[in-house]
C-alpha cells in the first residue's frame, strides 16, 4: 500500500496538517479497502507545538520519512525573513532520509524548506501568493508561478496557500487512481472534485453579493447536458440574464469564461468515460459534447498532453479500474451521503467561445512525459 508520511514541524498550521490524512485517508478501492496508509511524524516522537493554542502528540519520529512513498510537509510558520529558519538542520537531515523515487509535497509556505534544500532548483513551483515575490528573490533558481493553485513537477509538487493543499492531494489521488476515485473522495469530504492547478489562486469576487443572481444553477443545468451544443446565449437565457451580465458574473464566481469552464467539464467527462468504460472514442466524443473524435483528440491533447487512445491505454496499463467499471458502482455506496459542495468535475468548452482547456499535467500524461506545467 502506498504510504503517505506527513512531517509535522514545530509551529505547524493545524488545518494544512489535517489535509493529507483527510483526503488520502478517505480514498478507497472498489472493494472498500484503503488506497493509502497515512502516517504523521515529527522530527522526534512526542509533542509538536502548532501555530494555534494547542499541541499535538505524534507517535513517530523522523525515521518514518524513510518509509514514505509520498512525503508531505505542511507549513510551519518559519520566519520568512530569517533564512536560518527555512531549513532547520534537523529537517535537512530528515529530508536526506527520503528514499529515491519517493514523491515530496509542500503545502503553502513549506515550499521555503524545499527550496532551501535545493529541491526546487530549475523547477517550476508555487507558494502562497503573499510570499511569492519574497520567495522569488530568495530563490532565483526556482521558476515561481504565483498564479496557480499547485504545480506538479513529477516527483516534487508544491501547493499554494491553505486550501490549495486539498486540491493538490485530490490531484494526486486522481493521478494515482483516476477520476472516479478522486471524485469519491471529494464527495465524502464535501469539496469540489476539481479546481485545476492552473486556476488562479484567488479571483476577483469569489462570493457574489447576497442580493445578486448567481450562475450556479445554470452551471448545474449545463453539467446535465454536456452532450449538447450549449451556446452562450442559451446559458445566459437559462440564468435569466443578458449575455454581458452573465459573462461578467460567471467570471466573478468561477474565475474563467463560460467557454473555458464548459471545455474543462467536457474534457473531464471524457476522461472518466475513457477510464471507466469501453466505449469507442467517437462515442466518448459524442457523450462529452465534442461531437467528433478529432475534436476530442484536439481538446484532450491541449488539456493533458495526450490523445484519448493513449490516455486510455496508459491509464489502464498503470493499474486502473477493470474494463466495464462504471462510476455508478462507487456512487451507489455514497448515496445518501454528503454531496459535493462544488461542481462534479473540471472542464470546459463553450458554445461561441474559445475552449481554453488547460488541464493538469499529471496522471497518465505525466507518466508519458515530464512536463513543467501543473
Amino acid at each position: 500500500m502506498h504510504r503517505v508520511v506527513v512531517l509535522a514541524m514545530d509551529g505547524v498550521y493545524p488545518f494544512e496538517l489535517s489535509i493529507p490524512a483527510r483526503v488520502f485517508g478517505t480514498a478507497e478501492g472498489e472493494d472498500g479497502r484503503p488506497l493509502y496508509e497515512v502516517v504523521t511524524c515529527g522530527l522526534t516522537a512526542g509533542p509538536v507545538r502548532t501555530s494555534a493554542d494547542f499541541t499535538i502528540h505524534v507517535e513517530h519520529g523522523a525515521e518514518a520519512v524513510e518509509t514514505a512513498d509520498t512525503l508531505v510537509i505542511p507549513p510551519f510558520g518559519c520566519g520568512y525573513e530569517n533564512d536560518r529558519e527555512w531549513l532547520p538542520k534537523e529537517l535537512a537531515r530528515a529530508l536526506e532520509r527520503l528514499r529515491p523515487g519517493a514523491r515530496i509535497v509542500s503545502i503553502c509556505t513549506a515550499s521555503y524548506a524545499l527550496a532551501a534544500a535545493g529541491l526546487l532548483d530549475g523547477r517550476r513551483a508555487t507558494t502562497h501568493w503573499r510570499e511569492a515575490e519574497a520567495f522569488q528573490r530568495a530563490f532565483p533558481r526556482v521558476e515561481v508561478d504565483a498564479g496557480v493553485l499547485f504545480v506538479d513537477d513529477g516527483d516534487v509538487l508544491t501547493a499554494a496557500g491553505v486550501a490549495s493543499g486539498v486540491d493538490l492531494c485530490l490531484h494526486l489521488v486522481r493521478r494515482d487512481h483516476g477520476s472516479d476515485a478522486a471524485n469519491f473522495v471529494a464527495r465524502r469530504c464535501v469539496v469540489p472534485p476539481w479546481r485545476e492547478g492552473g486556476q488562479a489562486q484567488f479571483i476577483e469576487r469569489p462570493v457574489p453579493e447576497t442580493s445578486a443572481a448567481t450562475t450556479s444553477g445554470t452551471r448545474a443545468w449545463a453539467l446535465e447536458r454536456l452532450e449538447r451544443p450549449l451556446s452562450l446565449a442559451e446559458l445566459a437565457a437559462h440564468a435569466g440574464m443578458s449575455v454581458r451580465t452573465f459573462t461578467r458574473r460567471f467570471r466573478e464566481e468561477v474565475g474563467m469564461t463560460p467557454g473555458q469552464w464548459l471545455t474543462r467539464q467536457r474534457v473531464e467527462h471524457a476522461r472518466r468515460l475513457l477510464e471507466t468504460t469501453d466505449l469507442p472514442v467517437d462515442r466518448v466524443a459524442e457523450r462529452a459534447g465534442f461531437g467528433t473524435a478529432v475534436s476530442l483528440r484536439q481538446h484532450m491533447t491541449a488539456a493533458i498532453g495526450v490523445p484519448p487512445t493513449t490516455y486510455r491505454h496508459t491509464f489502464r496499463a498503470a493499474g486502473p479500474a477493470p474494463a466495464g467499471r462504471t462510476a455508478g458502482a462507487r456512487r451507489a455506496r455514497t448515496a445518501g451521503g454528503a454531496g459535493s459542495a462544488g461542481e462534479p468535475g473540471p472542464a470546459a468548452g463553450s458554445a461561441g467561445e474559445p475552449g481554453g482547456a488547460a488541464g493538469p499535467a499529471g496522471e497518465p500524461a505525466r507518466r508519458l512525459r515530464r512536463a513543467g506545467r501543473p
